[in-house]
């Protein structure tokens, strides 16, 4: 069964539309996705932090700004939730790890600031695992955040939290972050449209190899209107791109003669299963039949590339497990906890090492895919998995094995989104990654919006509009309850 689209799950363009012409105003979306989150958040666990007060209190100022005709900007009075680890001022940040003493910020992050500046209405801070390193919705800190499609699913990671509230109608816009797959991998498993976007496009106040923030939204048009917010400069992030001029709102492209790689085997990690392998073929076909020029990519990873950038991040956060006390070592996830004891006591020049092939992995990627416009592929080799699960593949031999297709594209600062692409026989979603050459971003949403303007009936993902879970056995995640700070 399916909802009229309401308040709460409108899209953001929409939105404003209305908030324009008068027949919606901030105050009635507001309180409707509050009683989404009501009706919600207690199978879903999306959020670390919220105040309906306050934001209600932000919607009411939006809305008289709206009165008086003086908007502060593209979203002024839309809902938007940020990722834990996206900074607030005076929120704590304890990045889904129990075992960490929260660092409470005295600023906002530039992703905080542009928000604000533009009139957003933030809902609150969403959850995500120990340190940002598992692809899945649990915590150590906040216990296991749920599939709005089915409460037996995991959401992905490491943006779980952004994801559950993306899916789960808490509005229309939210931002998480990216440093191997953390956006994307929540885009195919919650069906998302999601982008990864090139590596400086989004400043951001703690910049790192490879890391990104990026939109997560149930629509292509959604995510462009949040990277008009969020892609505007700040000098407080060194690595940034230059500011440009780029019309984020232009319309989708058309992709007749473009050159469309079609990359299906990454080369390391888990094969892929085979309805997500058919589920990308037909959406290749999609861009075929309208006159792109297909054609394969063959792998450009390999397996001791993907390790070997697997160990560089046990190294950073072994680092960070040692400097914790013994006792607060022990509230870390136990999967956590042996994966980066991987990292312990590696020598120097086994880093630097690690170091060099990440370099590899950035020149790789660009060599293989620098002949396409666009280079289509999984964005995961599984569908959703059980939301308990830590990682989807178990073994400690196998943390990283369904990254293969993401990854790269943070090594090369290379953009890439999701978008769904079909479903599973047991209806879990698929998605496509969408990837560019590097700096094309709004190339690269424009193809995804055209795809998804265009992609067949059976990839169209319908909400679901009850919490998962209901009827039938109830989730036993950490509710809000207990968690704020």
């Amino acid at each position: 069964m399916l909802t009229e689209q309401g308040p709460a799950t409108m899209p953001a363009v929409e939105m404003v539309a209305r908030f324009a012409d008068g027949t919606l105003s901030p105050v009635q979306v507001h309180d409707a996705v509050q009683s989404v989150i009501e009706a919600r958040e207690s199978v879903l666990n999306a959020f670390w932090v919220r105040d309906p007060d306050e934001s209600r209190k932000a919607a009411q100022a939006s809305e008289a700004r709206w009165a008086s005709g003086e908007p502060l900007g593209p979203i002024d009075g839309v809902p938007v939730t940020l990722k834990e680890n996206v900074a607030r001022r005076g929120v704590p940040m304890p990045s889904g790890n129990a075992g960490t003493e929260p660092l409470v910020p005295e600023a906002d992050a530039p992703i905080t600031a542009r928000v604000l500046e533009s009139g957003g209405v933030v809902l609150g801070s969403t959850v995500m695992p120990d340190w940002g390193m598992l692809s899945s919705g649990v915590s150590s800190r906040h216990g296991i955040s749920r599939s709005p499609w089915n409460a037996a699913w995991t959401t992905g990671g490491s943006s779980s939290g952004a994801g559950a509230a993306a899916a789960g109608g808490y509005g229309p816009l939210h931002v998480g972050t990216d440093i191997g797959g953390s956006i994307r991998l929540p885009g195919t498993w919650l069906g998302l449209a999601t982008l990864k976007p090139s590596y400086g496009r989004i400043p951001l106040d703690a910049p790192y190899l490879g890391r990104a923030a990026g939109p997560l939204t149930r629509t292509v048009a959604d995510a462009a209107l949040l990277m008009r917010v969020l892609s505007r400069p700040d000098p407080r992030d060194w690595t940034s791109l230059p500011p440009q001029d780029i019309d984020w709102s232009g319309p989708a492209g058309e992709v007749r003669g473009l050159r469309v790689g079609v990359h299906l085997d990454a080369g390391c990690g888990e094969p892929c299963d085979a309805e997500i392998l058919a589920a990308v073929n037909r959406a290749a076909a999609v861009f075929e039949a309208a006159g792109a020029v297909v054609e394969p990519v063959e792998p450009f990873m390999s397996q001791d590339l993907l390790d070997d950038l697997d160990l560089f991040w046990r190294v950073r956060s072994w680092n960070d497990f040692r400097a914790l006390t013994p006792e607060a070592g022990l509230r870390v996830h136990p999967h956590i906890i042996r994966w980066c004891q991987g990292g312990a006591d590696v020598p120097g020049t086994r880093v630097l090492q690690c170091y060099q092939q990440i370099m590899s992995i950035q020149a790789r990627t660009v060599a293989a895919t620098d002949p396409y416009d666009l280079v289509l592929s999984p964005v995961a080799p599984v569908a959703a998995f059980p939301a308990e699960r830590p990682m989807p593949f178990t073994g400690d031999a196998k943390t990283m094995a369904h990254i293969g297709f993401t990854a790269p594209y943070n090594m090369s600062g290379q953009p890439a989104a999701t978008v769904n692409c079909g479903f599973t026989a047991d209806r879990r979603p698929i998605g496509v990654q969408i990837a560019g050459r590097r700096f094309d971003d709004l190339g690269v949403l424009r193809a995804a919006a055209w795809y998804e303007r265009n992609r067949p009936a059976e990839a169209v993902p319908h909400w679901p509009d009850s919490a998962p879970g209901e009827p039938g056995e109830k989730s036993t995640c950490t509710t809000l309850e207990g968690k704020q700070p």
